[in-house]
């Protein structure tokens, strides 16, 4: 497994044209291209801002201005959560590739990660305008903490990646699942509301949700400025991601041989 998972550095070269390829294929043919990294995630951010702002207003004031508090959330979940629905096809769509003897199947879902992670990034400027707009008071001391987030959530991300896209060529079913069980982990997310409002037994079973952490991290660097005290669970979750990542990896490297045939 560790022989296979080090070759994928010489396959970088690869990984990134296929990145640059998923995102020019993505938007080709739209008028608006690239500019739909922006809209997406604004659109939706809309969407919740009516329903939860005046349809179900929340009363919380510790959750002013709503629209940044959502967008903070909505925009690490939505690279997160496209990651993992679009990994659950990726090596039945990508058979073609799969049959070929040399080609690394794990390159696929990998490039799917990283080219939702581009969208998060082009997103990001977005986000700095509310901050400015909003004249949030940033701790940049605790910025340094931000590429820190990031990455756990990418190993996290692609633990995950490897662990569907391997399990939906044998099991058809789970891509069904998976977009029932992604809009309930949503839901049992601290996004549209706040770790802090949850009554003490909703926080035991938050606190069981990986992407919590992830949620409150965003939240506390960028909405709570100044109030940085995740940095524990954090860590704890870096470490976590790093064991999902190589277990999912292992299941992927058994698996392997199968995707031909299956596909």
């Amino acid at each position: 497994m560790f022989k296979n998972l080090t070759a994928l550095l010489k396959y970088r070269p690869l990984i990134q044209a296929m990145v640059v390829r998923d995102l020019k294929a993505r938007y080709r043919g739209s008028v608006l291209g690239f500019f739909w990294s922006f809209i997406n995630p604004l659109l939706l951010l809309l969407v919740y801002t009516f329903v939860f702002r005046y349809v179900l207003p929340s009363r919380q004031p510790n959750l002013d201005p709503y629209a940044l508090f959502l967008f903070v959330g909505i925009l690490p979940w939505t690279w997160f959560s496209s990651s993992i629905l679009e990994s659950s096809n990726v090596l039945i769509a990508g058979g073609n590739l799969i049959k070929k003897v040399m080609f690394p199947a794990e390159v696929l879902p990998i490039v799917n990660v990283l080219a939702n992670m581009v969208h998060f990034f082009l997103g990001l400027p977005i986000l700095v305008g509310f901050l400015i707009y909003y004249r949030t008071p940033l701790q940049f001391s605790e910025l340094v903490w931000f590429p820190v987030v990031v990455l756990v959530q990418l190993v996290l991300t692609l633990g995950l990646a490897l662990v569907v896209s391997a399990l939906t060529v044998h099991f058809r079913d789970l891509k069904d699942i998976l977009s029932n069980l992604v809009t309930f982990w949503f839901f049992a997310t601290p996004i549209i509301y706040s770790m802090q409002d949850a009554p003490p037994i909703g926080k035991t079973f938050l606190n069981m949700n990986p992407f919590t952490h992830l949620a409150v991290s965003y939240q506390e660097l960028l909405f709570y400025p100044g109030n940085f005290g995740h940095y524990k669970w954090l860590i704890a979750l870096g470490f976590a991601s790093v064991l999902l990542f190589l277990a999912g990896y292992y299941l992927f490297n058994r698996l392997r041989d199968t995707f031909a045939e299956e596909v």
